[in-house]
């Protein structure tokens, strides 16, 4: 089997909870870099990490990096790399996206057009035509230049592998499924522990902790565009990857995911998508105001994204909001509590500082997740 550096794009922060789950895949991981890492991988890869990595935004196919200052220089180091050994005679090729840091080569159209024109030229001598149909499966191309060090991969995924496909119906502010997934892999969360969203919107984060406690990937319920490259990955690759992830799937487990909010549209909205990702039997969603949050067990965990006062008429009502979560939870006997927010007040609502806070950007807008922890359980005894 062919072997490829493959990159993984993420949230800017979560790199490393992406690096541990690619080495639980068993690949082995060649680079960190801020907002994407990449590791070395076969065809089988790139079919099972599409499916199985939880907080991946994309799986790449690396096809070279250079450096480049100017066009010409860009022109020249891309019509070098072998795009053939990638895309057929007739496959769809284009440079999808260009992203530049600290690079004197900055404007994306350009980036993009000259890229283009350059695999063309290419292409023309590999296969010997002065014309392209372009009219194959899709192969579309990303490029990262930072530092003027350009970077150009294949991507696998299509959409985004935050779509899921089971979120048919979102609130208004929606953490992505990616992030929501990382988050509750950042705290030390367990599917025996209880799991409380009392702000949980379209039910991202109780639908996230149900799928990975009843071992549900992420892809399986969704399509790749790499699916229709036979000349790189067979069909068997991608059969065998999801009866992989059929196979591993056990929803007959006892567990304790609730999520909460004030709207009752949104909370039937929830049900909908959580039933969509065949956990709906897994949750118990429910109308309720951040107020009349309580639980009668202990040592539970709140992870929620509440409202951030993104819009003026919001801002007047965050304090109410967070002053009501700070009393909701302390009246949780042992409890810890992971929120997601921008608004600055949260540890004055709280009635505590933070035992940890962490910088984590939730598409351009800067937010910090902040733990605030409980005391961990008694061990239980062990029996003989």
């Amino acid at each position: 089997m062919r072997t490829y550096e493959l990159i993984a794009p993420c949230h800017f922060g979560l790199e490393a909870v992406l690096k541990k789950e690619i080495y639980d895949l068993g690949y082995e991981v060649s680079k960190v870099e801020d907002g994407r890492v990449t590791f070395i991988g076969d065809e089988e890869a790139v079919c099972r990490s599409n499916i199985f990595l939880r907080t991946a935004e994309r799986v790449l196919i690396k096809i070279g990096s250079y450096k480049a200052e100017t066009f010409e220089e860009l022109f020249e180091k891309t019509k070098a790399l072998p795009w053939e050994e990638y895309i057929p005679e007739d496959g769809r090729f284009w440079v999808k996206k260009a992203s530049s840091i600290k690079s004197k080569l900055f404007s994306p159209s350009d980036i993009q057009s000259i890229m283009k024109k350059a695999m063309v030229e290419r292409m023309k001598q590999s296969y010997h035509k002065n014309w392209f149909d372009e009219n194959g499966a899709d192969y579309p191309i990303r490029v990262f230049l930072m530092k003027d060090e350009v970077t150009a991969a294949l991507d696998t995924s299509g959409e985004s592998l935050h779509r899921r496909g089971y979120r048919l119906l979102k609130s208004m502010a929606p953490v992505t499924e990616t992030l929501a997934a990382a988050l509750i892999m950042l705290s030390p969360w367990k599917s025996d522990r209880i799991l409380v969203d009392p702000f949980c919107g379209s039910g991202t984060f109780p639908i996230e902790a149900a799928m990975m406690a009843a071992n549900i990937a992420p892809g399986m319920n969704r399509g790749f565009l790499a699916e229709s490259w036979e000349n790189l990955i067979t069909k068997k690759e991608w059969y065998d990857a999801f009866d992989e992830a059929n196979e591993i799937v056990n929803t007959n487990i006892d567990i304790d995911i609730q999520g909460y909010d004030i709207d009752g549209s949104i909370v039937k909205a929830a049900r909908e998508n959580a039933k969509s990702a065949g956990v709906d039997q897994l949750i118990h969603f429910q109308e309720r105001p951040i107020s009349q949050l309580s639980h009668p067990k202990k040592y539970g965990f709140l992870i929620t994204n509440p409202p951030y006062g993104e819009r003026l008429e919001e801002k007047t009502a965050l304090p109410q909001i967070y002053g009501d979560l700070g009393n909701s939870f302390r009246a949780l006997d042992s409890w810890s509590a992971y929120i997601l927010t921008s608004y600055e007040d949260v540890e004055k609502y709280m009635g505590r500082k933070a035992d940890k806070n962490r910088k984590i950007y939730n598409g351009m807008l800067k937010t910090y997740f902040y733990q605030f922890l409980g005391p961990k359980p008694p061990k239980r005894p062990k029996h003989d």
